[in-house]
């Protein structure tokens, strides 16, 4: 991928500022949509969400430091890594999603605490993230790392991390999308 920083920025920006809309219009929602499952091991609307809410706290404050810490000016155009395109594409919502297993550690079922503060908290992180998306104009997306979640080992550059993050989002949210159309369909029978 090949783009300049400015594009990839608006790029996120824009996907974030929808990714906040769509939360903001669930706080309305009765927690019993929220919460609804199709079988015990899928995850209802609030464990989507809180499994973003763990990425973003890893995320969140590894990119700032990265951020705060770079010594690289902006580059015109943002260069995506092998590795961090990969991951980014191959968590880019797509028509048919391709399952992949979420790590122990990031993994929401079975938290009973889960409720409209989760949305909340989703909506403080995505804030975050514009901020910090507004700050990363004054580095270089290329030249500057940051660890990921998986392997402190492996860095990707921070417009990879960035759209691995955002793009992660939107993906899960999608998700979300789709049992909370469940729910309310199932919600609306019973009643």
């Amino acid at each position: 991928m090949k783009a300049t920083s400015e594009e990839v920025l608006a790029d996120l920006e824009a996907r974030t500022k929808a990714n906040i809309a769509y939360v903001a219009e669930l706080i309305e929602m009765p927690l019993e949509a929220l919460t609804y499952k199709e079988n015990p091991n899928s995850w209802n609307v609030l464990e989507c969400l809180e499994h973003l809410n763990l990425y973003g706290d890893f995320y969140l404050p590894e990119i700032s430091k990265r951020i705060q810490e770079s010594p690289y000016q902006p580059d015109l155009y943002f260069r995506s890594g092998l590795l961090g395109n990969y991951f980014a594409q191959s968590v880019l919502p797509k028509e048919k999603l391709n399952k992949i297993k979420t790590f122990k550690d990031k993994d929401p079922i079975g938290n009973k605490n889960l409720n409209v503060g989760t949305l909340h908290k989703f909506l403080d992180q995505q804030q975050q993230i514009l901020e910090l998306l507004h700050k990363s104009k004054n580095v270089s997306l290329t030249k500057t790392k940051t660890a990921i979640s998986i392997s402190p080992l492996l860095k990707l550059r921070l417009g990879d991390t960035f759209r691995v993050l955002v793009y992660h989002n939107q993906r899960h949210l999608e998700q979300a999308s789709k049992v909370l159309a469940k729910a309310k369909e199932v919600l609306q029978t019973a009643s």
